[in-house]
């Protein structure tokens, strides 16, 4: 098992995940984060602490596209151990459906 970002956190990108993650898995896209499969060590300790509840264990029904995101682009992106301030407008996209169609950009954050 693995956890996996779905779409809520496009456009909210909240990182108080980032801060407690044991094994720093995280990996920052322009406007979303996504957890690199292969190094979570299923803690669980990110789920709770994302305001926008875009976390999931991998275990729950209909994630497989979301994990199968995660992994490509934690690939391509740059690590992110610290939390950063999420977007100023973060509350207004916090539970827009559809998400990913609209809003998703396959590039790169900053990382640090």
């Amino acid at each position: 098992m693995t956890y996996v970002v779905t779409d809520n956190c496009i456009k909210c990108k909240y990182m108080d995940c980032v801060e407690v993650c044991p094994v720093d898995c995280f990996y920052e896209g322009e406007n979303m984060l996504v957890i690199h499969p292969d190094e979570c060590i299923d803690c669980g300790v990110c789920e709770p602490e994302c305001p926008a509840d875009a976390i999931k264990p991998d275990t729950e029904p209909g994630l497989d596209n979301w994990l199968l995101l995660n992994a490509e682009y934690a690939d391509k992106w740059p690590n992110i151990s610290a939390k950063k301030d999420a977007p100023a407008d973060a509350k207004e996209f916090d539970g827009e459906t559809g998400k990913l169609e609209k809003y998703f950009s396959p590039e790169p954050g900053e990382g640090n």
